[in-house]
């Protein structure tokens, strides 16, 4: 009599197992416990095996009279089915030891050694969010170009093109270190061009004041009534002009108040080489308040929590939001207005952009260029904070040394 479901939930242990069958080998053994276990009993060879297939209902009756058909096509074709089972696994463990994700982490290891704690976890963040669900299992000898552009099309069809595109140089990065050590022949990153897959971006334009309305935001902020350290950040960003990250991400060590420095480590910076800001006395008198409030012994700006972590990124601009300039101004904001106000005041064009940190400069020259052009940006930043006190006043304003 075939097993049915009915059949199957009314079976109760007994004090020994037994076994319920369903015809041609496949059994449900009850066991004591309660517990029912699939088996397949059949004969190779002339030699009496059994084959455990899981536990119902975990495995149903239909999906344990699937597994039985196949065992049945094996031994057709005289292949023992519990030697394919154990040959199976075999491969299965090796594609595991030589799949994308293990790959990735090989190559994440040794690559994150020479890299930022926070960026080195973001990306291997992003790997698990974006990539291992898609192709982690695969082993990277079948990896093909579609099937790494579908993982990367799927990060894009969410609309994160920035993500897309730096999660391709990833898997880039990943294949040649497989390709590198013997564990792939070819790379298939390789034939992927962003150009040629993704979305070209638009150029971001961060929102920011027309220099006229400058005055009356430098006022707003020092007014400002919100958190002391968040006051300070806005001051300090509108006199030195780096970048939100870079300054959130400011470490005491990287201050030189002697040399009257602040000099960010390449690893901070987005063209991923060193900077100076030099510091003008108001900037200065800044990082003095903010020593003062003691918040903490590493970090300029911790987070609230004191979690060992910086304040976010959206700190900045909803102190901006809640001072009135929603989609009217950004912490990038102040970049820009520098820029244009230092070159309508005749500034070097050399001296704006180096201390802007755009120039993307190979290795060989950054460790000349981030400190090129040191005095005369100096007297540019302390002229730059005294235009700052001067507007904010409504006191006539000289023209720059430089003009």
């Amino acid at each position: 009599m075939k097993l049915t479901d009915p059949i199957i939930k009314a079976a109760k242990p007994k004090a020994k197992p037994y076994s319920l069958p369903d015809g041609h080998g496949l059994v449900l053994l009850v066991q004591p416990s309660g517990a029912k276990w699939w088996r397949y009993r059949y004969r190779f060879n002339a030699t009496a095996k059994m084959l455990s297939m899981g536990v119902y209902p975990e495995v149903t009756l239909k999906e344990a009279r699937n597994q039985q058909a196949r065992f049945k096509e094996l031994l057709a074709q005289s292949i023992d089915p519990s030697q394919h089972r154990q040959e199976q696994k075999q491969l299965e463990a090796i594609a595991a030891e030589n799949s994308f994700e293990s790959i990735a982490r090989l190559w994440w290891t040794q690559w994150s050694a020479a890299r930022n704690q926070r960026h080195a976890d973001y990306v291997i963040r992003r790997l698990e969010a974006d990539i291992f669900p898609v192709i982690g299992r695969k082993p990277v000898t079948e990896l093909s170009a579609p099937m790494l552009l579908m993982a990367i099309k799927k990060i894009e069809a969410r609309g994160a093109l920035d993500i897309a595109k730096r999660a391709l140089t990833t898997c880039n990065q990943i294949m040649r270190y497989a390709v590198a050590h013997g564990l792939a022949e070819r790379n298939p990153a390789a034939d992927i061009k962003p150009s040629d897959v993704l979305k070209p971006t638009k150029k971001t334009n961060y929102a920011r004041l027309d220099q006229k309305e400058l005055p009356e935001l430098l006022r707003k902020i020092d007014e400002y009534d919100g958190q002391p350290l968040t006051k300070l950040a806005l001051q300090l960003m509108a006199l030195t002009f780096v970048r939100t990250s870079e300054l959130i991400g400011a470490r005491w060590d990287e201050i030189e108040l002697d040399k009257k420095q602040w000099r960010i480590p390449a690893e901070r910076m987005k063209m991923k080489t060193p900077h100076i800001v030099p510091l003008s006395d108001q900037a200065i008198a800044v990082l003095d308040k903010i020593k003062n409030l003691a918040a903490d012994q590493i970090l300029l700006f911790p987070s609230e929590r004191r979690d060992g972590k910086t304040m976010s990124n959206n700190t900045i601009l909803y102190a901006l939001y809640r001072l009135g300039y929603h989609s009217r101004m950004t912490g990038h904001g102040f970049r820009g207005i520098a820029s244009t106000i230092l070159h309508e005041r005749g500034y070097n064009h050399d001296h704006i952009e180096l201390q802007l940190a755009h120039s993307k400069r190979d290795a060989v020259s950054a460790s000349y260029n981030h400190a090129l052009y040191l005095e005369p940006r100096a007297r540019m930043m302390q002229d730059w904070a005294d235009y700052l006190d001067a507007i904010k006043t409504g006191a006539t304003i000289l023209p720059f040394k430089a003009a």
